[in-house]
C-alpha cells in the first residue's frame, strides 16, 4: 500500500478532520462523527483507509495521552473498518444509506464489549468483572449506538464528496 505524496497530504488532513470533529462533539457524551468518517473514508479509499483512521488514533494519544483508554483504540476502529470491508459494493443505491447507517449503529451498540476485553486484560478483570463492566456501560452504549445510526446519515454525502475529490 504505498502512499503518493496526494495521498499522505490528504490523509493527514482526513484524520485530523476526524480529531477535530471528535473535540468539537464533546460536549454531548458518546455522540461524534468518528464511525462516520470511519465507514466514508473506508468506502473511498478501502484499505488505505486505515491511514487516517490510525493517524486520528495517534493524534488523539499525542493530544489526550498514551493511557490505559488509549490501548482499545488500536483496535475498535479496525473492528468497524472490517465490517465495513465486507460489505459488497454492489448493493442497491436505496440500501446504501440505512446499511451504512445500521454498521455505525452497531459499533456504537457494541462499543462497551469491544471495549471490555483490553480492560479485562489492563486490569486483570475475571470474567465476571467484565461483564459487569459491559452491563454498567450498556445506558452508554445506548446512546452511543442511537447517536451512531442518527450521524450515519451523513455517510453517503460524505462518501461521495471524497469520491468526487479523489477524480481530481
Amino acid at each position: 500500500m504505498k502512499l503518493t505524496v496526494k495521498e499522505t497530504v490528504v490523509f493527514g488532513m482526513l484524520g485530523a478532520v476526524m480529531y477535530i470533529s471528535k473535540m468539537i462533539m464533546e460536549v454531548a457524551p458518546n455522540v461524534h462523527l468518528l464511525g462516520v468518517f470511519t465507514i466514508a473514508y473506508t468506502l473511498v479509499y478501502r484499505k488505505k483507509a486505515l491511514y487516517p483512521i490510525y493517524i486520528y488514533v495517534l493524534i488523539n494519544g499525542i493530544f489526550s495521552g498514551f493511557a490505559a483508554w488509549w490501548i482499545p483504540y488500536l483496535y475498535l476502529w479496525t473492528v468497524l473498518w472490517g465490517a465495513v470491508m465486507l460489505i459488497p459494493k454492489k448493493i442497491p443505491k436505496k440500501l446504501k444509506p440505512i446499511i451504512y447507517m445500521a454498521v455505525n449503529a452497531c459499533h456504537g451498540f457494541l462499543f462497551g464489549t469491544l471495549y471490555a476485553p483490553a480492560q479485562a486484560i489492563l486490569y486483570g478483570l475475571s470474567f465476571d468483572a467484565t461483564i459487569a463492566w459491559i452491563l454498567a456501560g450498556l445506558p452508554w452504549d445506548l446512546v452511543h449506538g442511537i447517536s451512531n445510526f442518527f450521524c450515519g446519515m451523513l455517510i453517503v454525502p460524505i462518501a461521495g464528496v471524497l469520491s468526487k475529490l479523489e477524480r481530481y
